[in-house]
């Protein structure tokens, strides 16, 4: 896969994602390009906690972005609770408090639909364990649009349906444990 394209990843998950977005973030290197990250949470996670969780082991800050943030390489920018995640044309990040969309909000597929509509080929998708199709409509249209496309393997998963869901609907360019997502992504950013 070459890389020099990509401008964006997109990640999201649900059951057992944060354990794999840790097990990633603890080998990943800080890259060129930034990370929008949603993963189902509690409406009422206090103190932003899983934030926290996650920024013990990522050499990159983790950030939960306000209405019209523009991201910036080397950073990760998570969903907050109870918001949705939208990457407008101007490539500005907003928040939404729309209807939930696989009961979900932050939804995995609102984030990677927007992404596809904005950055088409130049954005990669990785979808982690989770166990409803959350997701998988978005890697299909991010797919259909040229972007690049990764699942966390479904025997390393917690619950193996959201890759499922995203490997029956689209062809996946990767599929490898949480842990190996970090190194891939490490060799082909910056070798």
């Amino acid at each position: 896969m070459s890389t020099e394209h990509i401008e964006v990843i997109v990640m999201g998950g649900s059951a057992g994602s944060i354990r794999a977005a840790r097990n990633i973030f603890q080998f990943l290197e800080v890259l060129p390009v930034p990370i929008l990250m949603a993963l189902h949470r509690p409406a009422n996670d206090p103190d932003s906690n899983l934030r926290h969780v996650l920024q013990n082991v990522c050499k990159m800050p983790i950030i939960e972005p306000k209405a019209t943030t523009l991201p910036q390489p080397g950073h990760i920018y998570l969903a907050p609770p109870d918001r949705h995640l939208v990457v407008e044309k101007n490539r500005t990040l907003e928040l939404s408090n729309s209807p939930l969309v696989h009961y979900s909000r932050p939804s995995i597929d609102v984030l990677f639909l927007s992404a596809a509509d904005v950055y088409g080929r130049n954005a990669l998708g990785i979808l982690l364990t989770g166990a409803n199709h959350d997701g998988a409509m978005g890697m299909k249209l991010l797919k259909e649009a040229g972007g690049t496309t990764a699942v966390q393997d479904p025997a390393d998963c917690m619950i193996d349906t959201m890759p499922r869901a995203a490997m029956a609907l689209t062809t996946i360019d990767q599929v490898l444990p949480a842990q190996q997502l970090a190194v891939w992504l490490n060799q082909h950013f910056l070798q």
